[in-house]
């Protein structure tokens, strides 16, 4: 649950700070009829997203071999796509007002259809990968109820967050908060990754399934509820092969040092302007 939490608030901020980008900027200029176009877009990618999760959730009644096979390719696409929007947000964080806003100029120049699809791309990758990563971690933790329950509460305080921020009734520096953030989303992915590998390895898609490492399931019951936030956070499990517990330290230790030392570039600021929200995330 707190996993999903964090990855549907770390997300839906993203998209909330790109949707009031959008919608001060075309303000600004006085272009107030452009605003239905940008939340058409944004609803379209609200309902792509979904879409996407009630796909997921049917992989479920695959063949168990199927399932084990999307289930690794899935969680291994879902850490590479993390992993990269991780650093691409380190990396063009300041300069993604510029580019919302000549995008916005680029397609209000030819017609609304542009600036539907601008809104539409902007905020559909933060659903998707949403989508994406709190599937693998529900099933991670083997569970549904609470991680949606997470979701839910995620999702509701990022909304409530980026719409207290546009308005200047709450001044957060988004540089120390992204950098947390993503040094913690490293570290689920870590464990999203484990869990592919774990998948691949049930049918002898990768070798190890029988090279244990250790074995603590008499302290920690994979169906307790300490064992289940282990699994649906750092990809724990009570039991783990040496080829999970190696990709993890790899993973995780080359990951998180390349992104600190990126961070560790930058000079933070606190947001004193709701148009210039996102121009202090990186």
């Amino acid at each position: 649950m707190l996993a999903n939490l964090f990855i549907a608030l770390r997300e839906g901020l993203e998209a909330s700070l790109v949707v009031g980008i959008l919608i001060a900027y075309v303000t600004r200029i006085g272009r107030r009829d452009a605003r239905g176009a940008i939340w058409l877009g944004v609803g379209l990618s609200v309902g792509t997203s979904l879409l996407i999760g009630y796909l997921l959730l049917q992989i479920d009644e695959l063949p168990d071999i199927v399932f084990a096979t999307l289930a690794g390719i899935l969680s291994i696409s879902a850490c590479a796509l993390v992993t990269w929007m991780v650093f691409w947000m380190a990396k063009t964080a300041r300069n993604l007002k510029g580019n919302l806003e000549t995008g916005i100029d680029k397609s209000l120049a030819g017609g609304t259809i542009g600036l539907v699809l601008l809104a539409f791309v902007s905020v559909g990758r933060e659903g998707v990968e949403t989508a994406l990563f709190v599937w693998t971690a529900m099933q991670a933790s083997g569970q549904s109820l609470l991680p949606f329950i997470g979701v839910v509460m995620g999702l509701g305080l990022a909304v409530g967050l980026g719409f207290a921020i546009y308005r200047g009734m709450v001044r957060l520096n988004l540089s120390t908060f992204f950098t947390w953030s993503g040094s913690l989303l490293i570290v689920l992915a870590g464990g999203v990754l484990t869990y592919g590998i774990h998948e691949f390895e049930e049918y002898y898609a990768l070798p190890g399934n029988g090279a244990l490492a250790f074995n603590v399931s008499q302290a920690i019951p994979e169906d307790s509820w300490y064992g289940s936030l282990l699994q649906g956070t750092i990809g724990f499990r009570p039991e783990m092969s040496w080829l999970q517990v190696i990709v993890w330290v790899l993973y995780v230790g080359i990951t998180l040092t390349l992104f600190i030392r990126q961070a560790r570039r930058k000079t933070p600021r606190v947001v004193t302007s709701p148009i210039d929200v996102v121009a202090t995330a990186g």
